[in-house]
């Protein structure tokens, strides 16, 4: 097997489609509900919480029996059923129209893999095994998330704030870019800022703000 391509991609408007809405298809709908993508649902039946979303007006659900049609105007598809036949059938229709596919659990028929994620805000961590090994990548799931704690999402949103007043200064291009490269480090940033006061005024103003 090739190697795998990492990417965080985008999804926000796009139309998905998840074939499937039980226990192994719930979990994939409400990944994709953090996204904004148009999510259509298409399955013989679906669990309390995919006909909740149904009702709020998050998904859309069709509940009945899949036809290749439903595959039209998709950008990627989601397979969760426990028919083999099904699953084999929707991913080879997906590769017929060059539209991403994921059978849950059947490595053999994907185009791409759920990660596991460490999600602390805007910090997303990614471990991927190529589908050889779930297990394994959620245990370095499990440590990443005791090393990078709940506190790292305040402060990935802080290093926003400041690399956006930094680029918006009057300081030059070399000392800007010394400040970035030194975003990582609080220390480091709280020394340049008593190196440069109108800079730390700018900073100390937009906290007042917030």
């Amino acid at each position: 097997m090739t190697s795998l391509f990492p990417m965080f991609m985008k999804l926000e408007g796009k139309q998905c489609l998840v074939v499937g809405a039980g226990k192994v298809g719930e979990p994939k709908i409400a990944g994709l509900l953090e996204t904004g993508a148009r999510i259509r649902v298409v399955a013989l039946d679906a669990s309390p919480a995919v006909r909740e979303w149904a009702r709020s007006g998050r998904i859309e659900l069709e509940l009945r029996a899949f036809t290749n049609d439903d595959l039209h105007g998709a950008f990627l598809v989601v397979v969760a059923t426990a028919s083999r036949s099904l699953n084999e059938r929707v991913y080879h229709e997906a590769q017929r129209l060059s539209i991403l596919c994921n059978v849950v659990d059947v490595p053999d028929l994907c185009d791409f893999f759920y990660p596991s994620i460490v999600r602390r805000g805007d910090l997303q961590i990614a471990v991927s095994t190529a589908g050889k090994s779930p297990s394994l990548a959620q245990k370095i799931r499990q440590q990443l998330e005791k090393q990078f704690g709940p506190a790292y999402a305040a402060w990935v949103a802080e290093l926003g704030e400041t690399r956006q007043l930094i680029l918006a200064s009057d300081l030059d291009k070399e000392r800007k870019l010394d400040l970035l490269h030194s975003l990582a480090s609080r220390e480091a940033v709280e020394a340049a800022l008593a190196e440069n006061r109108e800079l730390a005024v700018a900073l100390a103003e937009h906290g007042e703000k917030a």
